[in-house]
């Protein structure tokens, strides 16, 4: 009863934990502007069933994909091992599952988790040896710096002390039920933890009660751990990849939107008998400055990061040494979030702080090295679009502040001057045509 107890206190602290720390971020994304999701609900669900369920760009590089595949598969699944030892933790039974199912699918559901949890150490030692052995470009660019390559390592080195808790639990377990001792009765199959058995099967019974019940305090409390360290970490991609694939763009990435703003000036402009902007109304922006600026869908892209680097390691700017990275566009569009959003905790929602997202996070000559190629889109594996919110920012900078490059401001001359891009008089645009001879 005791531990029951316990055991509640914990999870209800770490759920309540969690769910203010969701509902802050929630919040934080909700600061965009309004965005209005394409195509039909069952399109978007077959986007998210194939990108964020089904890991389908992941694999456009195998290695890495595969690995991934199998930490995915061991998230997911091994959540149903997660089930009954939060049902055992409440309710003070043990196993609580092995009576419910017949001995046959219980052993085999033991024994696929046991497999996974084997599979998923393999894979995160791989990937801490690609991050800190191997020297992979993506993994070591200057945006990457000591707090981000620290998150990746502390998430796959308790990926492995997870696992490793639990097949040394199913260890004790299993040898405790061989020898019939108190309450352990048979169940489950332990195909890779009883590999180990020699190396605990001289103690005493007693101190395999001890190692039983401590990898499980541990490799719950642990979970519970992971599950609130999540929302400071770019692993919270784990949970929002479902609902940034299901909101992501369905339609041809090289088709820009068109913002209402501008739409609705060229209509008072060609149209004067449309209704003007109500009086004192204030002037819509074109383009974005600042995070409130962007929709709400950008800035849970932003959210959404993994990190990767798949998109800057795409980047035809970023490979000829220029100053872009897509990644970073994300991660400072993401800091810049973080930071309105400590800024509202601390003195209110209407609190100006001075800096804005475009100047103090990402400048000028970032934006203006992209060439809109949407190679950053096509690689994300969670369809994040970077190209999006580079956009905005370059609306904001040439149609609020004049401030494109001067090949720009030449070309935006000639299209208001002479109606094309060229510096030709429009009544010399047929000169070309001068010396063909018609045919005969």
């Amino acid at each position: 009863m005791v531990s029951s107890l316990i055991f509640s206190a914990i999870l209800l602290a770490a759920t309540t934990l969690f769910t203010f720390n969701i509902r802050k971020i929630r919040r934080n994304i909700l600061l965009g502007r309004d965005y209005t999701p394409e195509g039909t609900v069952w399109a978007r669900v077959k986007t998210m069933t194939r990108v964020a369920l089904g890991q389908s760009k992941m694999v456009s590089r195998p290695l890495a994909g595969f690995f991934h595949i199998l930490i995915y598969l061991g998230f997911i699944i091994i959540n149903i091992e997660i089930l009954e030892i939060l049902i055992d933790g409440i309710s003070g039974t043990h196993r609580v599952f092995a009576p419910i199912l017949s001995p046959a699918v219980y052993s085999l559901l033991i024994g696929c988790f046991e497999f996974l949890a084997a599979a998923v150490i393999i894979a995160c030692i791989v990937f801490l040896a690609r991050r800190n052995i191997a020297h992979i470009a993506r993994f070591r660019s200057e945006e990457l710096t000591s707090w981000p390559r620290s998150d990746a390592n502390i998430i796959l080195i308790t990926e492995v002390f997870l696992m490793k808790a639990f097949l040394t639990m199913n260890l004790a377990d299993s040898i405790l039920q061989s020898r019939g001792f108190g309450h352990y009765t048979q169940a489950g199959w332990f195909p890779v933890s009883s590999l180990y058995a020699p190396f605990l099967s001289g103690l005493g019974s007693d101190e395999l009660v001890f190692i039983e019940r401590f990898c499980w305090w541990f490799h719950i409390i642990f979970i519970l751990a992971f599950i609130n360290y999540l929302p400071y970490s770019k692993h919270l991609h784990i949970l929002l990849s479902f609902p940034n694939t299901y909101y992501s763009k369905l339609s041809p990435a090289g088709r820009f939107s068109n913002p209402e703003s501008v739409t609705e000036e060229v209509r008072l402009m060609l149209d004067p008998s449309s209704p003007a902007p109500a009086a004192g109304a204030e002037p819509k922006k074109f383009g974005a400055k600042d995070v409130r600026d962007l929709t709400w869908k950008q800035l849970l892209d932003s959210y959404s990061c993994t990190e990767c680097g798949r998109c800057t390691s795409s980047c035809p700017a970023n490979i000829t040494g220029k100053k872009l990275s897509p990644r970073k566009i994300m991660m400072d569009t993401r800091d810049r979030l973080e930071e309105v959003g400590r800024n509202i905790d601390k003195h209110g929602k209407n609190f100006d702080d001075g800096k804005s997202l475009l100047g103090n996070y990402i400048s000028p000559e970032e934006l203006w090295a992209c060439t809109s190629c949407n190679a950053c889109v096509e690689e994300c594996p969670v369809n994040i679009n970077p190209l999006s919110i580079i956009i905005d920012l370059r609306r904001y900078l040439v149609m609020e502040q004049s401030a494109a490059p001067a090949s720009l401001n030449m070309m935006f001359t000639n299209i208001e001057n002479n109606g094309a891009p060229w510096q030709f008089s429009p009544s010399d645009r047929l000169n070309w045509a001068g010396d063909i001879k018609p045919k005969a």
